[in-house]
């Protein structure tokens, strides 16, 4: 890891107030530089609107323009408000508050609750389906488990939007919502839920807006004693407001104009949270007097990557689209964004496996990479296929870093023997502070080496090990560091949910990976049906599904891959066809709406388990094979099993293998895994090995068509295996 990257974890605080201002581009210094509003900043992706903003409230409160207690910066997750938090920290600027909508009000709510109401405040509700599923009960409504969990994500949409029980199914025409089910249903049981909630008096997460609102509203001093408390107001993701935020960032300003609003309407993906971009796109009409910024040069992705995205964009309609921003990138080139066609889905994710393998042996951090897809029960094939290939993996959505259990008792752990200094005989013959922490850690199950395969004895290892890379790096920052400093530090990052970044894959859905970014990104499943999702029915609703898309494109930073399968299963019916919203974008889809063609890429058509109907021999040419299942060609039964797929034939259907020729291949390969340091399956598998011995190919063309092999692993190995199968050594 090089200095750099040290500085960047562990800072130095900016001396003053004009070096806090240094670094910056000249639009995002026009953003700290604006202390007094209201300004709006429309930040594209990747265009460094978090470290505008915080340098803003970080200038303000160095040079004294403001106190930092009066500062309220609001977002929509835990993670930005913790990441806000430790990027103001490194600036100097502690004490302002950053919080999400809901932690902010839910502190004023406490605050002002036996003042304004007397009493306690209500226990809150941390699960409300149970409450639900009661009230549906309560009115003879019975419900399945998915009925159930989109009637409550009902209610909440209904409260966000300041919708009451008996306005709800007028509510749901207006805005063309597909309700899951009869409104008037829904309806009934989001009145009979409220009830529910006051004979227990409980209160929920939405509540918790509700209440601030409406004491906000009906006490005129408690307002007034939040408005002298808070004087400065930064909204970040502006574009996912909903009617209720509004409505309480309203009176938390007041007929004041201190208000930074940041966003960009091409990420509004949360519609269906009852978010609205028409807070940002009507800022300048609410504020006459804003100062506007726009924030358009790409620092995160490549000139290729960029190019796509706004590719994607210029094919987009509706109110988000008139108020694009047409990115820059202001990277160095990278490699085209790579299209790949599958067979089916288990060709898709296996495919996509290998190729993440191979990164990471090329030196691509596993941690680096992502594999991104619209809905989460995707999820399961790309697990299988990593595990099979022997990469670590984690599920975006999981425990927080410091939530989880390995790590807090490590944490004790560190803290005991930071306590017990050179008492511990754990820290005999350990110098330096990595050392102890590894010594330390070990008695939690670290090891230099990491588990085999994948699982929960894998995912404990990696945290322990983020917290080893994380000693290492403090050390390099601030050389002589002891174990007390670290435990100091831990303490601040998880105050903060600062967490260190574990290693492994990561596999989310398009909504939970807003706000992220990697080196590499497999966006996987582009099929028509899945993207746009099938009950994208309006113009709207599929214009969402495109930004959704856009936001994943503009997670990657290098390596961009987009790939789709033909067919569900092996075997099956290839009758899906890929996303049109590559349409004019990808090599040979044809136009694509207005203008913005992305550029280079070329398609590969995916080979490997369940190979593709088409498939790229090394010379240019194309041989086609028939769409439809795979049979045995010995029996003429159709194949499921991948293996009897590479095969071409049933597992007990008599074999012509050469029987010399396989060990001769078995012996090629051992040396050349050897050579590589690698596993010798990653050369090929045994099954490959058994389908070239038995159709011994004569020419790269019939090789190539041999499952397991492909491009990519044609160009490596392909005069190898040819000159063996030809009676050659092979050298």
């Amino acid at each position: 890891m090089t200095a750099a990257t040290h500085s960047t974890l562990f800072p130095q605080v900016p001396e003053s107030p004009d070096a806090v201002l240094e670094g910056l581009d000249p639009e995002q210094r026009e953003v700290a530089l604006a202390t007094h509003g209201p300004v709006c900043v429309l930040a594209g992706a990747g265009t460094g609107k978090t470290r505008a903003i915080t340098h803003r409230i970080a200038y303000g409160v160095r040079s004294g323009i403001v106190q930092p207690a009066t500062v309220l910066a609001v977002t929509f997750t835990n993670r930005a408000a913790g990441e806000m938090r430790g990027r103001l920290r490194q600036l100097g600027a502690s004490g302002v508050q950053a919080r999400t909508f809901h932690s902010a009000a839910l502190r004023q709510l406490q605050y002002f609750w036996p003042k304004a109401v007397g009493g306690e405040l209500p226990r809150l509700l941390e699960r409300k389906v149970q409450l639900v599923a009661e009230a549906a009960a309560r009115c003879e409504v019975r419900l399945d488990r998915n009925e159930l969990r989109d009637t409550t994500s009902e209610i909440e949409w209904s409260k966000v939007t300041q919708t009451v029980p008996a306005d709800y199914p007028a509510a749901v025409a207006k805005s063309l919502r597909d309700a899951p089910r009869d409104p008037a249903e829904i309806a009934k049981i989001y009145a009979m839920y409220e009830q529910l909630k006051r004979e227990r008096s409980v209160i929920d997460f939405e509540d918790v807006l509700l209440l601030t609102v409406a004491i906000l509203q009906d006490r005129q001093d408690i307002a007034d004693h939040v408005r002298a408390q808070y004087q400065h107001f930064v909204v970040d993701e502006y574009q996912d407001v909903s009617p209720l935020q509004q409505r309480l960032l309203d009176l938390w300003v007041g007929d004041r104009d201190n208000l930074c609003v940041v966003g960009d309407a091409s990420q509004t993906i949360y519609s269906f949270t009852g978010a609205t971009p028409d807070h940002l796109l009507n800022f300048r009409t609410a504020h006459p007097n804003a100062t506007v910024v726009k924030l358009v040069r790409d620092y995160r992705s490549t000139p290729q990557v960029v190019h796509l995205a706004n590719g994607l964009l210029s094919q987009a309609s509706g109110r988000a689209a008139e108020h694009r921003l047409e990115l820059v990138s202001q990277r160095e080139k990278g490699p085209e964004p790579a299209y790949t066609e599958y067979a089916d889905e288990p060709a898709e994710a296996e495919g996509t496996a290998r190729r993440i393998r191979d990164l990471v042996a090329a030196g691509v951090p596993a941690g680096e990479i992502a594999v991104l897809y619209r809905v989460n029960s995707q999820s399961a094939v790309y697990e299988q296929a990593l595990a099979d290939a022997g990469v670590p993996y984690q599920l975006r959505g999981a425990e927080r870093f410091f939530e989880r259990r390995e790590v807090r008792e490590a944490w004790v752990a560190l803290r005991g023997a930071a306590r017990a200094g050179r008492n511990d005989a754990l820290l005999d013959g350990a110098e330096g502070l990595p050392s102890q922490v590894r010594a330390v850690l070990s008695t939690q199950g670290w090891t230099h080496r990491p588990p085999a395969g994948s699982g929960a004895v894998r995912d404990r290892w990696e945290s322990l090990a983020a917290l080893v890379r994380l000693a290492e790096d403090f050390e390099v920052a601030k050389p002589g560091a002891t174990l007390t400093d670290l435990v100091r530090e831990l303490d601040e990052r998880a105050a903060a949910q600062h967490a260190p970044t574990v290693q492994g894959v990561t596999l989310a859905s398009l909504h939970a990976a807003k706000g992220l970014e990697w080196d590499a990104v497999f966006l996987v499943g582009l099929t028509e049906g899945m993207m746009p999702i099938a009950y994208a029915k309006t113009d709207e609703q599929v214009e969402e599904e495109r930004r959704l898309l856009y936001v994943g494109i503009t997670r990657a930073r290098f390596h961009l891959a987009l790939s789709w399968a033909m067919s569900r299963s092996p075997g099956g019916r290839a009758g899906r066809r890929p996303t049109r919203f590559l349409n004019g974008l990808r090599p040979g889809s044809g136009a694509g709406g207005r203008g913005g063609a992305g550029g280079g890429g070329g398609i590969d058509r995916g080979t490997g388990t369940g190979a593709t109907a088409t498939t790229r021999a090394t010379e240019g040419t194309v041989q086609r094979k028939p769409w439809g299942p795979v049979r045995c060609r010995v029996c003429g039964r159709t194949l499921t099993e991948a293996g009897e797929m590479k095969l071409m034939r049933c597992e007990d259907c008599p074999s012509d293998m050469d029987e010399a020729l396989y060990e001769r291949l078995h012996a090629w390969r051992a040396a050349r895994a050897r050579e590589l340091s690698q596993p010798a399956w990653c050369v090929f598998t045994d099954k490959t090995l058994m389908a070239i011995a038995e159709a011994v190919p004569g020419s790269e063309r019939e090789l190539v068509t041999i499952p397991g092999v492909g491009n990519r692993k044609m160009g490596r190995f392909g005069s190898d295996v040819l000159a063996i199968c030809a009676g050659e050594d092979g050298d």
